[in-house]
């Protein structure tokens, strides 16, 4: 047969062109299943991602999933939903959860495991069986643009505990984890979404950090891990770990043992295709040892025919084995099959009571007091902090500092001005609402900050990576008295631009800085 014959029965074999169906999980766009995404599904694709932009209510979205089974009874519908900052169940009111940094800083695993349980069971009823969480990178860089709150913290022992017990209490609640990001994204400075980061250690640095809380959770049973778009030179001088075999099949594989489905980071991301186009990384990560590729967040037919024509034809070229494919594809079925919906999740999905306590803004009584308190107790509260607190009477001039957000955190409403959005008739919303705000952003000239008379409240997210941010703090330090600077963000290790560190901003964190504040006493 020549070469041409081989290359055109690649093309058009239909359990070929199955398997490679299986290996794919892209986005769309909208809150109802498009028709063309539906035809896939019912030709055998892997699934669907789902975003922010595809969810509107409790209701909606259980809609949505039971169409996605009703093309594919064994479709993955993955998530992003990392119980704080990074939310897209809660992607219009923000999320009721305190985060890994407040976790790791508590430093109560088994209240760790409680709150995976609970983000797990709301995931379960909205028809969700794939997780991208824990977040189990060590954020060891204060710098850091992409992980910083999502992370357990700087410690490889205390980000190992704590994704292990996220891990169990996520999938306890049927509900499969996906740990990222392999193998690891705390120690860079750029962000994968926009460019190539690369980070200069050793695979004995890896071993001796990065790779302790993956060794964990793969452990407590991890169904998939992620991978990253990182440039690790020492492993791989030209690929990207999501792309490379040394990294996801040498060391994933063979020296964590691990056994489970490997998911790709967003393909559409620049570290993975932007010197190369989706298609070709789509080649390459499969090549590599992924077997879930994630493609992005408004994936439209055209593109996932272009993926699937570049993957068979790679087949074809013997650039992937049949082999690779084949494995790839019988681990997302057996994924798939193991935390399909059960006939009891659906019929819970559509009872009153469920649907009420599964977005923050239709949960009775709001957020959970006790989850308020304990977010308040990881703040880190300076001794200036406190006596401008002791002082104050609930009067103040606010100046809120918005920086672009990156794009694993979208637009999300965050902190104080989340929960007031959100419950605009509570006394506490209405007291900090009173107080006159000031929206300070990069290109504002610097003398709007002094529109704001004394005392000022600053309330920011990492404040110390932004000149604009540091520049108005110190235009207010300077010409006003009584700043309380607020870093919701994480802060650097000197504290100079956070008299107060939350680490973290969902709206939970939003309630606690409140009650801090005197407004929810």
């Amino acid at each position: 047969m020549s070469g041409a014959s081989v290359a055109d029965t690649a093309l058009t074999d239909p359990d070929l062109r199955r398997s490679i169906a299986a290996t794919l999980l892209p986005g769309f766009v909208g809150t109802t299943l498009p028709g063309w995404l539906a035809t896939r599904l019912r030709a055998g694709l892997g699934g669907v991602c789902l975003f922010g932009q595809n969810i509107s209510s409790a209701a909606q979205l259980r809609e949505l999933t039971d169409a996605i089974y009703a093309a594919n009874p064994e479709a993955i519908v993955a998530i992003d939903e990392e119980g704080g900052d990074v939310t897209r169940l809660y992607y219009e009111s923000g999320s009721p959860y305190p985060g890994n940094a407040i976790l790791g800083r508590l430093g109560d695993a088994a209240y760790t495991e409680d709150v995976a349980r609970r983000v797990g069971e709301e995931l379960r009823r909205a028809g969700v069986n794939l997780d991208f969480a824990p977040d189990i990178d060590i954020n060891s860089n204060p710098d850091n643009p992409v992980i910083g709150v999502r992370s357990f913290g700087s410690s490889p022992e205390v980000v190992a505990e704590h994704g292990a017990a996220w891990t169990r209490g996520l999938q306890a609640a049927g509900v499969a984890v996906a740990a990222k990001h392999f193998p690891g994204h705390g120690d860079t400075a750029a962000d994968s979404h926009l460019e190539l980061p690369v980070v200069d250690v050793s695979a004995e640095q890896l071993r001796s950090r990065e790779l302790l809380p993956f060794r964990a959770v793969v452990a407590a049973g991890a169904r998939a891990v992620m991978t990253s778009h990182i440039l690790l030179p020492q492993l791989d001088a030209t690929l990207p770990a999501t792309l490379s075999p040394a990294i996801i099949e040498g060391m994933l594989r063979g020296e964590l043992g691990f056994d489970g489905v490997v998911v790709s980071d967003a393909l559409d991301m620049h570290g993975a295709s932007g010197t190369r186009g989706i298609p070709e990384a789509a080649v390459l990560a499969l090549a590599a040892g992924c077997d879930l590729l994630c493609i992005g967040t408004e994936n439209t037919d055209a593109q996932l025919a272009a993926i699937e024509d570049a993957i068979a034809a790679a087949v074809a070229a013997g650039r992937i084995t049949p082999a690779r494919l084949a494995a790839a594809a019988a681990r997302v079925r057996s994924l798939a099959e193991s935390v399909a919906p059960t006939a009891e999740s659906a019929k819970n999905a559509h009872d009153t009571p469920v649907k009420r306590s599964l977005f923050a803004d239709s949960m009775e009584g709001g957020l959970r007091g006790e989850d308020v308190a304990a977010a308040e107790r990881a703040f880190d509260v300076s001794a200036e902090a406190r006596e401008w607190l002791a002082a104050n009477d609930g009067r103040y001039s606010v100046v809120r500092i918005d920086t672009v957000a990156n794009i694993a955190v979208g637009t999300a409403p965050w902190g104080p001005f989340a929960e007031v959005e959100a419950d605009p008739g509570t006394p506490w919303a209405r007291e900090f609402a009173a107080n006159p705000e000031v929206l300070f952003t990069e290109g504002d000239h610097p003398d709007l900050v002094l529109a704001a008379q004394s005392p000022v409240l600053v309330v920011g997210k990492d404040n110390h990576r932004h000149a604009f941010a540091r520049a108005a703090i110190d235009r207010l330090r300077a010409e006003r008295e009584r700043v309380l600077v607020v870093d919701m963000g994480w802060p650097s290790d000197d504290r100079s631009y956070a008299d107060i560190a939350t680490f973290g901003a969902s709206r939970l964190v939003g309630r606690a800085l409140l009650r801090l504040l005197g407004h929810d006493s």
